[in-house]
């Protein structure tokens, strides 16, 4: 019985955290069931684990190398590996438990409710970062600044200059910025008439 109720709590907190807080979201159904998958995997190994003399040692082994795979089939983000590293850390919590406990089911609602406050869109909305192109060489990474704010129409908190081709007339940046409010008087984010040339060619690398 104490068997069923730890899978039972298992199974309802990776489903909780998998398409109750990270499916609507972020929209990405393989990340969703791969969660899952993963979290009834660690879950088998970690309840068999728990049988034997090695089964906590074993399990953070476990949990050290599953948390530094790297998904390599299609692009993961940063915020999508924490989901990643929640559903490994709820497998392992309920698998070497023997029975649910408060402090248990505290830890587990913990691991889910942490996600769903810091991942929420409401927490820092308008905090972007962006890899760009510009279509003009910025030895100077004031200038570079200055470039991006025109084109984007937003403050740029912080840039860094990633490559700069004299031959090409381009330079690479990192740029993490704020998406100004909508409003009144609000700057368009394609004004760049200050810069001549400065938006003819601005492509964005990745996001």
């Amino acid at each position: 019985m104490n068997l069923l109720a730890v899978i039972a709590v298992d199974l309802a907190a990776i489903v909780l955290l998998a398409f109750g807080v990270y499916y609507p979201r972020h929209r990405r159904r393989d990340l969703a069931v791969a969660f899952v998958g993963v979290n009834v995997g660690v879950l088998a190994v970690s309840m068999v684990l728990a049988d034997t003399t090695v089964g906590a040692g074993l399990g953070l082994g476990l949990f050290g190398v599953l948390s530094i795979i790297r998904l390599r089939s299609r692009e993961i983000e940063q915020s999508e590996m924490a989901y990643y590293l929640a559903a490994l850390a709820l497998g392992l919590v309920a698998g070497l438990s023997a029975t649910i406990t408060w402090t248990t089911a505290g830890i587990m609602l913990l691991v889910v409710g942490a996600l769903a406050i810091v991942d929420s869109p409401a927490l820092l909305r308008r905090s972007r970062e962006q890899t760009l192109v510009l279509d003009r060489a910025y030895p100077a990474e004031d200038d570079a600044r200055h470039a991006v704010e025109d084109l984007l129409g937003a403050r740029v908190h912080r840039l860094t200059i990633r490559s700069l081709d004299f031959v090409s007339d381009t330079t690479t940046v990192d740029v993490r910025y704020a998406v100004r409010s909508a409003g009144p008087g609000a700057r368009s984010t394609g004004s760049s008439a200050s810069l001549p040339g400065a938006h003819e060619r601005v492509a964005e690398v990745t996001r």
